[in-house]
């Protein structure tokens, strides 16, 4: 086993079928079933609201140059939305003094990165997610391909300016970008707790000024607006929407 690897980490026993669990009938199964329902229903209609309330945060100017390298060469911030209008950026912890170098990187990084979706759905919504690491591009290169991340955007970081502003030195972050007439603007930031419930389409897109553009959405006059689910897709059908490179309308 290599030093990578690490050991194997044995599953939660469940040797008992039924052991401490209250077994009851189909009827009183139902019954409780539905007052949780009601509860979750509850929940997310709060959930709703504070998204809602995410969406109106006011946004502060970034006012400095950052330097990213990708596989084209050198970029700076607004090279990195690709055209789009939103930009969602995961600091990845992958350098020489971080857990499983140089084969491997960060394992919780690596654990977020496996549960992403494809970032076409997210690119449909006008919306760009990138990671970016500290190693350089040929490891990262590497790692895409052995891990399967190969749809993921990636950069190297060849300083710590982009790491320190955006407080993502020490610790995994997302910070959120919007642009508009050629100006940036952070719009969000998590860490820590909650970005386990991140990595699906729609909780990607809940962390964005935008969210999900359909009309059910509670937003600001003026953001824009469709119908629900008649945008969806296979992630290979979205065409040109979804390129490196999209046709999009300067934001």
């Amino acid at each position: 086993m290599s030093k990578q690897e690490g050991p194997a980490i044995p599953a939660p026993s469940m040797c008992e079928p039924v052991g401490e669990f209250e077994v009851v009938s189909k009827e009183v199964w139902n019954e409780a079933r539905k007052e949780l329902l009601e509860e979750e229903k509850a929940l997310m209609k709060v959930r709703d609201r504070l998204i809602a309330k995410r969406r109106r945060l006011p946004v502060t100017e970034v006012d400095r140059g950052y330097r990213f390298i990708g596989p084209e060469g050198e970029t700076d911030l607004l090279g990195l939305f690709q055209g789009r209008r939103q930009l969602i950026v995961y600091r990845f912890f992958y350098a020489p003094d971080v857990e499983n170098w140089p084969d491997g990187a960060c394992s919780g990084c690596s654990m977020f990165a496996d549960t992403i979706v494809h970032p076409a759905h997210v690119a449909a919504r006008d919306t760009t997610l990138a990671f970016v690491a500290a190693a350089p591009m040929d490891h990262i290169e590497r790692l895409r391909e052995r891990m399967g991340w190969g749809h993921i955007p990636f950069y190297s970081l060849p300083d710590d300016r982009f790491s320190i502003d955006f407080d993502v030195e020490e610790l995994f972050g997302l910070n959120v970008f919007i642009r508009c007439d050629g100006r940036v603007y952070r719009t969000y930031f998590l860490n820590g707790r909650g970005i386990e419930d991140i990595g699906s389409t729609f909780s990607l897109l809940d962390l964005t000024p935008l969210g999900r553009q359909e009309e059910w959405q509670d937003v600001p006059s003026g953001r824009p607006q469709g119908e629900p689910y008649t945008w969806w897709r296979l992630h290979d059908h979205y065409g040109q929407v979804a390129a490196s490179s999209p046709r999009c309308a300067e934001g």
